[in-house]
């Protein structure tokens, strides 16, 4: 018997619409203007979580239930040690060194307001309640598990495409591989939905496998976060 009862499927048009939803807060928060644009994502994520559940989505689908929030605080605080760690690793190396030298981060303040502020309420806590709990729950409402978590991290891979334009122009290490020309631009984004492609399926399979949204969002902050403040700390070595 397939793993989700016909009854509790979710129409193939909302997840459509989910999507559509998705992509159009990238597009603004992208190319919008305005000081408050950087509420574009933050603000979707909260609309779009509050639509799924009226449309039929339940808190547990979401991965955000008391009791899943607890049974992913120890996978948590596991996935966060183990990145903290292979972090410090790799920017003691010095080839790898050079991959952290992001102009982003040139500042050990912007660093830690970005790590402790930014990425956790602008980056990490919209895009795992949108990928993660609201897609990731309306598809394995209505497909099997490889193809949701399938369909997920390909989509998440394609929502760093605009955010990853000039990846290769702000990174050292990059520039210096794929040069800052039209290659090195495409080279920069090809890589980024790829790793991006990759870390989604991680983070949704993490959320599957613990029944937490708090297990992704860990990784996904500590990813992100020891990125920057490991990127400051390669600048002044």
């Amino acid at each position: 018997m397939d793993h989700v009862a016909a009854i509790d499927r979710i129409h193939p048009a909302l997840i459509a619409t989910i999507v559509f939803v998705i992509a159009s807060a990238n597009l603004i928060a992208h190319y919008g203007h305005g000081r408050a644009v950087f509420l574009v994502i933050p603000t979707t994520a909260v609309l779009l979580g509050a639509a799924a559940l009226i449309s039929g989505l339940k808190w547990h689908d979401l991965g955000v239930t008391p009791s899943q929030l607890r049974k992913g605080l120890p996978w948590a605080g596991v996935v966060v040690a183990v990145v903290v760690l292979i972090i410090a690793v790799a920017v003691a190396i010095g080839p790898l060194r050079e991959f952290f030298l992001d102009d982003r981060w040139r500042s050990g303040r912007t660093a830690l307001f970005a790590a402790f502020v930014v990425i956790p309420f602008q980056t990490v806590l919209p895009e795992e309640l949108l990928f993660r709990g609201v897609l990731q729950g309306s598809l394995m409402r209505t497909w099997s598990v490889p193809v949701s978590l399938g369909v997920g991290a390909i989509l998440f891979g394609l929502w760093h495409i605009l955010s990853s334009l000039n990846l290769a122009g702000g990174n050292k290490g990059l520039h210096e591989v794929f040069g800052g020309g039209d290659f090195g631009r495409i080279a920069g984004v090809v890589l980024s939905v790829v790793a991006t492609t990759v870390a989604g399926l991680v983070f949704g399979w993490l959320r599957y496998k613990t029944d937490s949204l708090l297990t992704p969002i860990a990784l996904h902050w500590a990813l992100n976060a020891t990125g920057a403040l490991g990127a400051a700390l390669a600048w002044r070595l």
